[in-house]
């Protein structure tokens, strides 16, 4: 395992922390959706990093939306699962060891309704920004 590296922004690093140490019992709910932790291998870094994202799923495979709230850019968490797909999803106390790509487009306007009935605002972030938002699909190795 490699080592761990918290996010430079307090909020994000706190968090996390909360999430783990409870098993997301302080954590799981944020701002009314529900979360799950994403920990990622850093691209350039080779470090283990960990980010809150909201929990979308089918009940068969998690998805994570590279939304950034509709920025001009992609998450670097998004760049991190593209050089290293091998990805852990901590969804409360369960852990799971997967892998992410990126879905196709007809996986994405299968799924999307998925990422929007978990967190309406995606619709808004995509209508923001003029990059297609991807969604990432991460399924059981």
């Amino acid at each position: 395992m490699s080592e761990y590296e918290p996010s430079p922004w307090e909020p994000i690093a706190d968090h996390v922390e909360r999430y783990i140490a409870t098993n997301g019992e302080d954590g799981f709910i944020w701002e009314g959706g529900e979360v799950i932790i994403l920990t990622t291998t850093g691209a350039k870094s080779g470090k283990e990093r960990r980010t809150p994202l909201i929990r979308v799923t089918d009940g068969e495979r998690y998805f994570v939306v590279a939304s950034m709230g509709g920025a001009p850019q992609n998450p670097q968490w998004f760049h991190n699962m593209v050089a290293n797909p091998e990805v852990t999803i901590q969804d409360r106390a369960d852990v799971q060891q997967l892998t992410a790509r990126i879905a196709s487009p007809e996986e994405k306007a299968k799924y999307w309704p998925i990422a929007v009935a978990a967190w309406p605002d995606y619709d808004k972030y995509q209508e923001s920004t003029e990059r297609d938002i991807p969604l990432m699909i991460c399924e059981s190795r």
